[in-house]
Order: C-alpha cells, then structure tokens, then sequence
C-alpha cells in the first residue's frame, strides 16, 4: 500500500531454473560443492512435484536469495511465460507461500525473479494475518505441498505509516488496527511518527516478526509441520530503495 509524501523514498525467484538445477543437485551432489545443473535443454518449464521434493526449506530460500541477487544486479533469468503457462496447466507444484503487501513497487515474482507456479502469494496491505490467509497457508502447505512460508514487509510502508497515524477510512480502520500491536511494541530511541522513515522501517520489520509469531499461534496445522521439520516460517523485509530483501527467521 503506498501513501503519498514529499520524501524521495515516496517518488519511486525462485527463478525456474534455479529450482530446477537445485533439484538436480540434491540427488547428484547432496548440494555441495561441485554441483551439476541440468541444461537448458533438459530442464522442464515448470517445477515438477519430484524436483520440488529434493528440496529442503533451507534451500528453497537459498534459491530466493540467489533470485533477489540477480534481479538487483539486472540479470534475471530469461524465460517464456507462455510455455510456462502450458507446462503448469495440468498441475502446480509451488515451493512456498508469501504473504506480503500490496505495494506496486514490491511484487514478490518480480524481485525473486519467480516464474508461473513457483509460489502462492497472498497479498493484503501492511502483510497482516487474519483466519482467511491462515487457512491460504495452511491449504499451501497442508494440501498442496509449499515448503516455505514467508512474511515480507517493506520499506517506507504507507499502511504502516497509517496506523502509526491511527488513520480511520472505511474497512480500511479495521486493517490498521492488526498493525498497531507492532507499533506499541516497536522499541525506538528516536522521533515516534509516520515522518520518520526509520521507525515506519522498524515498525514494518517488527510488525512482519509479529506477523510470523501469530502464524504459528494460530495455526497448528503449520505450527505442527514446522515442528516436524516439513516447512520453514520466516520472516523478509524488502528495501525499495535498493531492492534488496533481507531475510530473517
């Protein structure tokens, strides 16, 4: 969710063969040094449930890492969508599930550099949880097989801002008040208000930490499957100035 304001800051992948040449490497190498890739003309154009099952939580992060770095540095892996779309047509094999804000400037598949069937992604403003996205999830993971649940925030978050503003507009007023519990729980030195960028920033982090703390309170379906080591919940904040996601468990 964005809000308008006279700062710069305002003005403003799993990627598909990466997962692939990560499956490869799981069976071939045990994801050591020496790993071998599949080639282009081996690799399928969508992930396949085998490949995705080769791969740990801590991997299919690694993957995400990997993604982010190649969509900052502006090489991000080419691909077709269409054969994309042919290829998981029949069937989806997602790796994880996000949920993350609605920001224009933040889509996950992008700066991951994700490709068709590569993730779920919820989307709501200020990435907050509620028993519906609980039961996204838990369908996710539960039933179809994700691996990986990730919060991502941003940075300068316009619903963060509002609730730090205690702004009321519509159904909007119920939203901001998910948020307010990291707001009062964020510890800052500093000037308490939406002008300053920093808290809004430290706010947004704690408010993904607390996000991830509500996931495995409220769901025991997830709570139970990290116990047993099936899926990770973590936690990211992506810098729209930098494009960098940073994330943290």
């Amino acid at each position: 969710m964005t809000q308008k304001s006279g700062h710069p800051r305002d003005c403003d992948c799993l990627g598909r063969r990466s997962f692939l040449n990560m499956a490869a490497a799981a069976t071939a190498v045990g994801l050591g040094a020496g790993r071998i890739f599949l080639s282009e003309e081996a690799r399928a154009d969508a992930l396949t449930q085998e490949q995705r099952e080769k791969m740990s939580p801590e991997q299919i992060i690694g993957e995400m890492k990997k993604g982010n770095a190649r969509f900052r540095s502006g090489e991000r892996k080419d691909r077709n969508y269409l054969r994309e779309q042919q290829a998981s047509a029949s069937g989806q094999y997602p790796a994880a599930a996000l949920l993350s804000c609605i920001d224009s400037r933040a889509p996950a598949e992008v700066i991951m550099d994700l490709g068709l069937g590569d993730i779920f992604n919820c989307r709501v403003a200020g990435n907050v949880v509620n028993a519906d996205i609980l039961g996204s999830l838990e369908f996710a993971c539960k039933l179809a097989g994700a691996k990986v649940v990730l919060v991502m925030g941003h940075t300068a978050c316009g619903a963060i801002k509002g609730a730090i503003d205690n702004a009321e507009l519509g159904n909007l007023t119920g939203l901001l008040a998910k948020i307010r519990p990291a707001v009062d729980a964020t510890t800052y030195a500093g000037e308490r208000s939406a002008k300053n960028y920093a808290f809004v920033d430290a706010v947004a982090r704690k408010n993904v930490e607390m996000t991830v703390a509500n996931i495995r309170k409220n769901s025991p379906v997830l709570a139970e499957l990290e116990a047993n080591h099936k899926i990770e919940i973590a936690g990211a904040m992506y810098n729209l100035e930098t494009g960098a996601v940073d994330f943290f468990t």
